[in-house]
C-alpha cells in the first residue's frame, strides 16, 4: 500500500470517529467554499486597496518612498513568518479552529490600522494584521482540499481563486473612492466587519473539522529557525547594498540551510524536505508559484504610484485603471481551473507564465506619454497569464500530496505566495533605496522613480522567463 493511500484510509477512519463524512458532505462544500471565498476575496481585497491610498497615506503620516513600502512590507513579513508554522498546527488541532480564529484577528487588527496615529504605529499594526492573515492563507486552501472530492477540486479551486481576483478586482475602486471621499482609514473600517462576519459564519455553520495530524508534535525549534531566517533575509534584502544588509542576507541564508538540516532529523518536522526531494511535481509547482509570486506582486504597487505620482490621476480614477488585471483574472480563473481537471496544470500554467512575462516586458517601455487605452490592454495580457498559471499550479500542488498532509502543503504554497510578495517588495525597495533614495517622491524625483520602475519590470520579466522553465520541469500530475 502506498503512502498516499495508507494516508486517505487513516484519515477516513478519524474522520469516522469524529463523525465526519470522507470528502465532506453537499452542505460542508458549499459552507466550505463560500468561507474560503470570502477570505479569498479579503486578503488581496485590503492589499489592493491599501496600494491605491499609500500616497494619501504617506502625505498624512510623513512616510517617505521605503517607509511606504513596509506598510505592504509589514504584513507580508508577518505573514510569511506564521504561514507555515500554524499551516502545521491546524492539521494538529483543527483547520477550522485556526480559520476562525484567523478571521477574527483580522477584524481586531484592521481596527487598529484604522486608528494608527503615527507612521510606526500603523506599521507595526501591519505586522499583527499579517499573523491573521497567516491563520487565514493557512487553512483555507485546505479545507476545501479537505472537504471536496478529487474529481471537484479544480473547480472549488478556481472559484476560490476568482475570488481572490475579484478581491483585486474590486480593491482598487473601492479603495480609490473610500480614499478620496472619506479618507485612507476608511478602508480598514470597511474590511473590519467583513472579517468578522465572515468568521463567525464559519464557526457557526461550517459542520465537523478537520486535523489529518492530530496527535502529532509540533516541531517548536524548526519553527524558531524559520522564522528567524525569514525575519533576517527579507530585512536584509530591503537593506542592501550596505554591510547590515549584507550580513542579515547571509545570516538569513544560514539560517535557511540549518532549517532543512533540522526538518531533516525531526522526529515530526514542522516541513519535511524529503517532500521536496521526492515529489517533483510538488517542488516545481511551489517553485514555479514562488518565481510568479516574485514576478508580479510589486506590479500593482508600481503602477499605482505611476498612476498617481506621474499621471496625476486621483485615487479613484487610478483605481478604476488598475481594476484591468483582475477583472480579467477573475472571469478566467473558474476556466482555467475547470481545464486543469481535464488537461495537465502544467501545460496551462506554462503558457499563463508565458504571457505574464510578455505583459511584464511592456510594461518596460512605461512612460508618462503612455496612453491609459495602451496600458489597459497590457494589463489585460497579464490578468490573462495569471489566470491561467494560478489555479492549475494550485491544483497540482495539492494534488501530489496525502491527504493528513493538506495543511502543510497549504501552508507551503501560501509561503511561497508570501515570500514571493515579499521578494518582489524587497527588489522594489532596493531599487527605491538605489535610484531615488530615502526621501518622498517629489516632481523632482518623478523620473528616478520612472527608471526605477522600469529595472523592476525587467527584472520580473526576467524572472518569469525562469518560472516557465520550472513550471515544465514538473512533470505529469496524472498517470498516464
Amino acid at each position: 500500500m502506498s503512502g498516499a493511500e495508507r494516508g486517505v484510509r487513516r484519515e477516513a477512519a478519524e474522520r469516522d470517529e469524529r463523525g465526519e463524512r470522507p470528502g465532506g458532505d453537499a452542505t460542508s462544500q458549499r459552507v466550505a467554499l463560500t468561507a474560503a471565498a470570502v477570505a479569498g476575496f479579503l486578503t488581496p481585497f485590503m492589499g489592493s486597496a491599501v496600494n491605491i491610498a499609500l500616497p494619501a497615506i504617506g502625505a498624512e503620516l510623513h512616510l517617505n518612498a521605503v517607509a511606504l513600502g513596509w506598510v505592504t512590507g509589514a504584513f507580508l513579513l508577518s505573514a510569511g513568518v506564521f504561514l507555515l508554522p500554524f499551516g502545521r498546527l491546524s492539521d494538529i488541532y483543527g483547520r477550522k479552529r485556526f480559520f476562525v480564529a484567523g478571521m477574527l484577528l483580522f477584524t481586531v487588527t484592521s481596527i487598529l490600522c484604522a486608528v494608527a496615529p503615527t507612521g510606526p504605529a500603523l506599521i507595526a499594526a501591519r505586522l499583527l494584521e499579517g499573523v491573521g492573515g497567516a491563520l487565514i492563507f493557512g487553512t483555507g486552501t485546505a479545507i476545501l482540499t479537505s472537504v471536496f472530492p478529487q474529481e471537484r477540486l479544480g473547480r472549488a479551486l478556481g472559484i476560490q481563486v476568482a475570488a481572490v481576483y475579484l478581491g483585486l478586482s474590486l480593491g482598487p475602486f473601492i479603495g480609490g473612492f473610500l480614499t478620496e471621499r472619506f479618507g485612507w482609514r476608511s478602508v480598514y473600517i470597511f474590511a473590519a466587519p467583513l472579517a468578522f462576519a465572515a468568521g463567525s459564519a464559519t464557526a457557526a455553520r461550517l459542520r465537523g473539522e478537520w486535523a489529518g495530524a492530530r496527535g502529532e508534535r509540533f516541531d517548536l525549534g524548526g519553527a524558531a529557525l524559520y522564522a528567524g531566517a525569514l525575519v533576517a533575509l527579507v530585512i536584509g534584502l530591503s537593506r542592501l547594498p550596505g554591510a547590515t544588509g549584507a550580513a542579515l542576507t547571509a545570516a538569513g541564508l544560514v539560517a535557511l540551510a540549518t532549517f532543512a538540516a533540522w526538518e531533516l532529523r525531526a522526529p515530526q518536522p514542522i516541513l519535511d524536505p524529503r517532500i521536496f526531494r521526492h515529489n517533483a511535481v510538488f517542488a516545481f509547482s511551489n517553485l514555479a508559484a514562488l518565481i510568479s509570486y516574485s514576478a508580479t506582486y510589486g506590479v500593482p504597487f508600481l503602477l499605482s504610484l505611476y498612476l498617481q505620482y506621474i499621471r496625476g490621476l486621483g485615487p479613484e480614477a487610478a483605481g478604476t485603471v488598475l481594476i484591468a488585471q483582475p477583472v480579467v483574472q477573475t472571469v478566467l480563473s473558474p476556466v482555467a481551473g475547470r481545464l486543469a481537471d481535464r488537461v495537465e496544470p502544467r501545460v496551462i500554467a506554462s503558457a499563463g507564465m508565458g504571457l505574464t512575462a510578455a505583459g511584464l516586458l511592456l510594461l518596460t517601455r512605461l512612460s508618462p506619454a503612455t496612453s491609459t487605452g495602451h496600458l489597459l490592454a497590457i494589463l489585460a495580457v497579464l490578468g490573462t497569464g495569471f489566470a491561467l498559471f494560478s489555479s492549475p499550479n494550485t491544483t497540482a500542488i495539492m494534488s501530489a500530496v496525502e491527504p493528513r498532509l493538506y495543511g502543510v502543503a497549504s501552508g507551503v504554497l501560501g509561503t511561497m505566495r508570501l515570500l514571493g510578495q515579499m521578494l518582489s517588495m524587497a527588489a522594489v525597495l532596493l531599487l527605491f533605496s538605489l535610484l531615488i533614495g530615502a526621501t518622498r517622491i517629489a516632481p523632482a524625483r518623478y523620473p528616478a522613480f520612472l527608471h526605477a520602475a522600469r529595472v523592476a519590470f525587467g527584472l520580473f520579466a526576467a524572472l518569469c522567463a525562469l518560472g516557465i522553465v520550472a513550471s515544465l520541469r514538473r512533470g505529469r500530475v496524472r498517470a498516464g
